[in-house]
């Protein structure tokens, strides 16, 4: 394609139809989730080859304009995409163009979308316990005066306890764009979505202690019975710092 003639999305995946080589396409970001594209969207791609295939298509690899983003891969290159990394949520709830392995792309999306045991029982032990350091360093700096501190940590506490929560899922943290939209269409066991949002959106804005407490109150017993407790009975006797009163 000329300056004057970009490449657009349907060309190219009409391109990529035609060519063998090509034995999946998958389509991430705003463009895979329904309602939430904007005349800025986007497309990106995922183009994935046969290992090994020789094809011209790999003229297009790192190709970027505002209408189209590609990536190129191989095929074994991309069974590890985002595993782990910042790519997983994307490609746990991308949208399947082309699948030429009998359902094999569909399935390493589906393997990207959900953590293994020993996976999500790390990660909940990591995420937990810097929630839990961020959540005392809020209530502590509330406590002895420092309010824009207490704010700050709280609003760090708030990223760490996501992860936490979707990793107790067994699933990746949504990017903040797709939060609401995630948790309207998969909510997380045991929480009421709109509760959690707003209990978010008002601890983000204010850095509101007492609902730090509420809703550490609701974490602690959820993180027990995941078998985290260790991680918890390890803050000794600053846990009653982050308890209700």
């Amino acid at each position: 394609m000329t300056a004057q003639q970009p490449l657009t999305y349907d060309a190219f995946v009409e391109l990529a139809l035609a060519d063998s080589a090509v034995v999946g396409l998958v389509l991430k970001g705003s463009q895979a989730h329904e309602g939430l594209t904007t005349k800025y969207s986007d497309h990106d791609l995922y183009v994935i080859l046969a290992d090994d295939a020789a094809t011209d298509l790999t003229r297009f690899t790192g190709h970027r304009t505002p209408e189209l983003d590609l990536v190129v891969v191989p095929l074994t290159e991309f069974r590890t995409a985002g595993m782990p990394g910042f790519e997983r949520y994307a490609l746990a709830r991308a949208r399947i163009v082309l699948d030429r392995l009998d359902g094999g792309i569909t399935q390493l999306l589906a393997d990207k979308a959900r953590l293994d045991a020993d996976e999500a029982f790390q990660d909940s032990r990591n995420w937990l316990d810097a929630y839990a350091n961020s959540l005392y360093r809020s209530v502590k700096n509330d406590r002895d005066g420092h309010s824009l501190a207490a704010r700050l940590d709280a609003a760090d506490s708030i990223r760490f306890l996501l992860e936490l929560l979707f990793a107790l899922d067994r699933r990746p943290r949504p990017y903040n764009k797709y939060l609401e939209w995630e948790l309207a269409r998969y909510p997380l066991p045991g929480w009421d979505t709109d509760m959690l949002l707003g209990a978010l959106t008002h601890i983000s804005e204010t850095g509101d202690v007492p609902l730090q407490r509420h809703l550490f109150a609701r974490v602690e017993p959820a993180a027990r019975q995941a078998g985290l407790g260790a991680v918890l009975d390890a803050w000794g006797e600053d846990l009653d710092l982050m308890r209700p009163r």
